[in-house]
């Protein structure tokens, strides 16, 4: 009986072989070779604080547009090698925003909404960690039930304190500012009240809503 190679085919063994195997970063961190897109692109920004910042202008020089990324391999390439947040030196922060928008009350995404707002003690410091990173996998998972109002976060190291803040695009109707709120807890973990400010309060120095809202 003749061989397949001799009729012009490739033994199984061989053809098999050929096919291209794919591997996730589940299974080998290193070596993947496929990728999974997020359902948008966001983008890390810094600013390192340092002195007093006079000016709205001075500031936005200050910030820094570190990259933008679009699958959740390059997120995590980011996240494993840049500093953690309770690294970060006082006065600093990390932004993650969706792509497109700027990380100040100014851009046009962000001129009518709000944040979500908790801050922790120094001592509870390295908790910021976790709770920068499931904000991070939220967002850019996009797990949040209204997920167009999501325009980004920022975790921000103080002297005594860290904080953290979700932004959304607008500041109502009460009953979705207050459940994504809720969300925004349960996502993370949070077993503390958090506070929503809106922008518009926030931009004015010693401002306060009238209308607060808490969960």
């Amino acid at each position: 009986m003749a061989s397949p190679r001799e009729h012009g085919q490739q033994p199984v063994e061989e053809a098999a072989g050929d096919q291209q195997e794919y591997t996730t970063v589940l299974t080998d961190p290193v070596n993947f070779n496929v990728k999974h897109p997020l359902f948008s692109s966001w983008t890390l920004w810094y600013d390192h604080g340092g002195k007093r910042l006079t000016s709205a202008q001075s500031w936005e020089q200050n910030l820094k547009e570190l990259i933008t990324f679009d699958t959740v391999e390059d997120f995590w390439g980011v996240y494993n090698n840049i500093a953690k947040a309770n690294e970060l030196q006082s006065g600093a922060n990390y932004h993650l925003f969706k792509k497109g928008i700027r990380p100040m009350w100014e851009d046009t995404a962000n001129a009518r909404g709000g944040k979500w707002v908790f801050q922790l003690q120094k001592q509870r410091g390295a908790d910021i960690n976790d709770y920068w990173l499931y904000t991070m996998l939220a967002c850019i998972g996009e797990s949040f039930e209204y997920e167009d109002e999501i325009c980004g976060a920022v975790v921000s190291l103080r002297k005594g304190f860290s904080r953290l803040a979700l932004w959304t695009r607008s500041c109502g109707p009460r009953e979705m500012t207050e459940h994504i709120g809720r969300q925004f807890k349960g996502l993370v973990g949070l077993n503390m009240q958090i506070e929503f400010q809106p922008h518009s309060d926030a931009s004015k120095s010693g401002a306060h809503g009238k209308d607060k809202y808490v969960v």
